[in-house]
């Protein structure tokens, strides 16, 4: 696996545009540092190459490289972000992926990157309700080839669909079926009968913000059900502490930015 991510040297929680941030709650930078670079050795140890793109002071939210973009197919395909506080960090992660060598697409219309688009076997998983316009996915679909599956998401603490949904393989999922309308856990059970559903209580801790390479999967170790889940399939959970992060309303995912060639 290729990655981006971005050190949380100015991360802090100053303002709130989603349900897990509270700016009168004291943020520890240091720590959040500790654990970043914990979850970076953790994927150099699995083998991954890691790239890191140079944090701007002017956006704490900076570190949660997974909204940056949606890299496929060699196509990195910019976020737009929905709200002014974040909009910056954009073309800093459309500029650092062009140097990478991917080819740029500048996003028309309001998307938070793979934190709303996640592939899975030859479709993008694309979230939409909260951070998302849902026309964003058909624009990802004609520049990348990918065909896209709108999915709605209902409860705002899953804002995004890296909060809710974990792809595990190129045919396996996990999600927990309360963040999504009626209609579209219709979709997810047809399209795949066979995902694992996680409970409330290891969806409250992010759970399924996760990072998975068909094999070891990358999980805050506080989802210890989901990690059984995990096992009894014939996966390796490897738990990494984000709890820091988690105070912006990011985890694992959310500082992982999957790179694809393909």
């Amino acid at each position: 696996m290729e990655i981006l991510m971005c050190p949380p040297t100015y991360f802090t929680v100053k303002y709130s545009i989603n349900p897990w941030m509270h700016p009168s709650r004291p943020t520890d930078t240091a720590l959040a540092l500790r654990q970043w670079h914990h979850l970076r050795e953790t994927y150099l140890e699995l083998g991954y190459q890691v790239h890191v793109i140079d944090p701007l002071p002017q956006y704490p939210d900076m570190v949660y490289a997974a909204n940056g973009a949606t890299v496929l197919n060699g196509v990195a395909y910019s976020a737009k972000f929905r709200y002014e506080q974040r909009q910056g960090e954009a073309p800093a992660y459309l500029q650092k992926l062009t140097e990478l060598g991917y080819h740029p697409v500048t996003a028309t219309f309001i998307n938070e990157g793979e934190g709303d688009m996640l592939p899975v076997g030859k479709y993008v998983l694309a979230g939409y309700g909260f951070r998302t316009d849902i026309r964003a996915h058909a624009e990802l679909g004609q520049s990348t080839g990918y065909e896209t599956i709108s999915l709605e998401l209902i409860n705002p603490h899953y804002y995004h669909i890296d909060t809710a949904l974990a792809v595990l393989s190129e045919d396996l999922i996990a999600y927990h079926p309360p963040a999504f309308s009626t209609e579209s856990q219709r979709i997810l059970e047809e399209l795949f009968p066979q995902a694992i559903k996680v409970g409330k209580d290891d969806a409250a801790v992010l759970g399924l913000n996760a990072v998975s390479d068909g094999y070891n999967v990358v999980i805050p170790p506080q989802a210890q059900g989901f990690a059984e889940q995990l096992r009894q399939v014939g996966f390796n959970p490897i738990g990494v502490d984000t709890s820091e992060l988690l105070k912006g309303g990011g985890g694992v995912k959310c500082c992982t930015l999957v790179l694809r060639t393909h």
